[in-house]
């Protein structure tokens, strides 16, 4: 496809036919690569922590919701060294 430079303010850019965003299921923002003289458009299209309650509430359900580390240092101690 056969596409023309345009001038957008002190920029300049291209226009993307709207059938080829929701071919490549681009809606909002895409992430830009540059790759041996090519330029790559990568849609983003998760939204952050999404899923993180039921991934939660799944770590509670099956038990995995353990501490990993103690969390009970005690900070007035004579040995740290600061």
């Amino acid at each position: 496809m056969l596409l023309t430079i345009i001038s957008i303010g002190n920029s300049q850019g291209i226009r993307i036919p709207k059938s080829i965003l929701k071919q490549c299921h681009i809606t909002d923002k895409v992430d830009m690569e540059i790759e041996e003289n090519k330029i790559i458009l990568k849609p983003i299209n998760n939204i952050p922590r999404e899923g993180w309650n039921e991934k939660f509430s799944n770590l509670h359900s099956n038990q995995d919701d353990k501490l990993l580390i103690n969390d009970l240092l005690d900070l007035n101690t004579e040995e740290w060294e600061w």
